[in-house]
């Protein structure tokens, strides 16, 4: 099996990345699934995305819980059955998990791609004045930053271009600030980055 990073972000908050190299059998040892994981594993057409999908359960196991400790609610906003905050992410050949006590937390894996810089004006606002020549990398972890925010703030109608905003960064410190501001609502966030085969991972801890 295939965890590939383990990182303690503080005492009660961990992120575990697996990385992907199982045929679909193998990533099906040790985890019970239950009928509407078997449900929603047939209807996936895609071998990575059903893939993608044993290898966040086997992340589940890695942190300590059954299949049937998660949920979604209406929205498709995964929970955990204890209370724990979780969030998943999945690109090609990584999946991601970040869990914490009490924290409402976000994560999300993206691949560093060129065709980022064509759909950048859809998500980046004031984020523009500080690209520099590493705007391809740049622009991944402002996108992994903003859908990690998303995935705390989970509300309807939010737009990453309008309401949400990264604090200038340098990637070789992987930390930054960053802010929801949402119909008259302010919060903030700590976020970390870091990058790994061509892949960038953030994570957003609510301050």
């Amino acid at each position: 099996m295939s965890l590939f990073k383990s990182i303690s972000v503080n005492p009660t908050t961990k992120v575990l990345i697996w990385k992907i190299e199982e045929p679909e059998q193998n990533l099906k040892e040790g985890i019970i699934l239950t009928q509407n994981c078997l449900n929603r594993l047939e209807g996936m057409k895609s071998e990575i995305h059903r893939r993608g999908f044993l290898s966040v359960r086997q992340l589940l196991r890695e942190a300590g819980y059954k299949t049937s400790d998660l949920y979604y609610d209406a929205c498709g906003k995964p929970h955990l059955k204890d209370g724990k905050q979780i969030s998943i992410t999945h690109s090609f050949q990584y999946s991601g998990l970040i869990i914490s006590d009490t924290i409402k937390v976000g994560i999300d894996i993206e691949k560093q791609r060129n065709k980022i810089a064509v759909i950048a004006h859809k998500f980046v606002n004031y984020e523009f004045s500080f690209l520099t020549t590493e705007m391809i990398r740049e622009l991944t972890v402002v996108w992994c930053i903003k859908e990690s925010l998303y995935k705390v703030f989970a509300t309807e109608g939010m737009s990453f271009k309008q309401h949400t905003k990264v604090i200038p960064f340098n990637i070789a410190e992987g930390e930054t600030l960053a802010w929801i501001i949402y119909k008259g609502q302010l919060q903030k966030y700590m976020t970390w980055f870091f990058e790994f085969d061509g892949f960038t991972c953030a994570y957003a801890l609510e301050n």
